[in-house]
């Protein structure tokens, strides 16, 4: 049977709407919070050199709160909180430091930079609906320092700066949405199994272990399922690998439409599938999967007009009655798959035995009628 304990997946492939995935965003947020720490405290120097002493307070202040956020922020659980934090006390500095033109008359260039942050931190809508209200009082008080707008130059300075901040939310909408259409489609090919459109292996994998932590949070019990189609091999050898397709996808369909909306269906590789009921109790799970059996059993693919006639083996381990390691829980299931084959295929095995009542499969001459 396939191991899928030690398969590779990316949960954070789910944020593509919430900008960079998680990783990418602490890298980020890690660079962006020592920079900004070791800037404000060397303008916090020059502030005070410049007598203006609230300001430079303020800003060593922020400095070291954001050097200390670098060295925080790889492992905090908190991570949006923290970018909002950063954004939001940025850009208010940002604006009082526009508001003065005593401070520097060339702050507002940084407005520039409220889009291009906002957009790959938090993504395209949140990320416009923080950047765009500070970047429209940020205008609005560099107006007021322009004067009166009673000249061509005086209609420059403003036209400028303002279309150039108009051009960056433009480009990083435009920019953010097909991006996030792009990682969409990323996650789709990453998480998907082509053949099917069941969740493969390493989606099956991270779903499973995401299960597990609910299980313990909410004191909950759930069943793993592996199943593996009897005989399999000889209809790919005897009709060849187009009709062993389109019997994976016919058994795909089957365990689709029978499961419920909180169970979870995916395929292993091969002809290996595997299942998450969600708060089940044994009797419940097994009622569920060996009508499965029967509804797989009394089913069959016609190809090449050829009927292929179809079963299957299934294993089953509870959680936590069984195991309460993810490695645990596979690896009982998957030696009840085998108990399951060894007894003649065609069964349920959910205990360290067969259990009663399910049909013997036919012999490898009869699958194909």
């Amino acid at each position: 049977m396939k191991d899928i304990i030690h398969g590779d997946s990316d949960p954070s492939l789910k944020d593509s709407r919430m900008g960079l995935r998680d990783r990418h965003r602490r890298s980020i947020m890690r660079l962006v919070f020592g920079a900004t720490g070791l800037t404000l405290v060397i303008f916090a120097f020059l502030q005070m050199l410049n007598n203006n002493v609230a300001l430079a307070l303020f800003e060593l202040v922020a400095g070291i709160i954001a050097i200390f956020g670098a060295l925080r922020i790889e492992n905090s659980p908190y991570l949006l909180r923290w970018i909002h934090g950063y954004l939001i006390a940025t850009f208010s500095l940002l604006i009082f430091i526009i508001a003065m033109p005593s401070v520097s008359e060339s702050a507002f260039v940084w407005v520039f930079i409220m889009p291009i942050l906002s957009y790959l931190l938090l993504g395209r809508w949140a990320g416009f609906l923080l950047a765009v209200p500070f970047m429209l009082v940020g205008g609005y008080f560099y107006y007021l320092q322009l004067g009166a707008l009673n000249n061509a130059q005086a209609m420059i300075d403003l036209l400028n700066p303002v279309l150039c901040a108009i051009f960056m939310v433009m480009f990083m909408h435009i920019y953010e949405t097909h991006r996030a259409e792009a990682q969409d489609k990323l996650v789709v090919m990453a998480e998907t199994d082509a053949l099917t459109g069941l969740a493969n292996r390493s989606n099956f994998k991270s779903t499973l272990d995401r299960t597990i932590n609910e299980a313990l949070r909410s004191n909950t019990t759930f069943a793993l399922v592996l199943m593996d189609l009897d005989h399999f091999k000889v209809i790919n050898d005897t009709l060849g690998h187009n009709a062993g397709d389109e019997v994976l996808q016919h058994i795909s369909t089957l365990l689709a439409e029978r499961l419920r909306g909180t169970d979870f269906v995916g395929r292993l590789g091969g002809e290996e599938f595997g299942l998450i009921l969600r708060d089940v109790s044994s009797p419940e799970a097994f009622e569920v999967v060996d009508n499965l059996r029967q509804r797989i059993e009394n089913s069959s693919v016609t190809y090449d007009t050829q009927e292929v006639k179809l079963t299957a083996s299934f294993g089953i381990s509870y959680w936590p009655r069984d195991a309460r390691k993810l490695s645990d829980l596979y690896l009982m299931a998957d030696r009840r798959l085998y108990s399951s084959k060894r007894a003649g295929r065609n069964r349920v095995v959910e205990y360290d035995e067969i259990s009663p009542g399910s049909s013997s499969a036919e012999q490898d001459a009869s699958i194909i009628g």
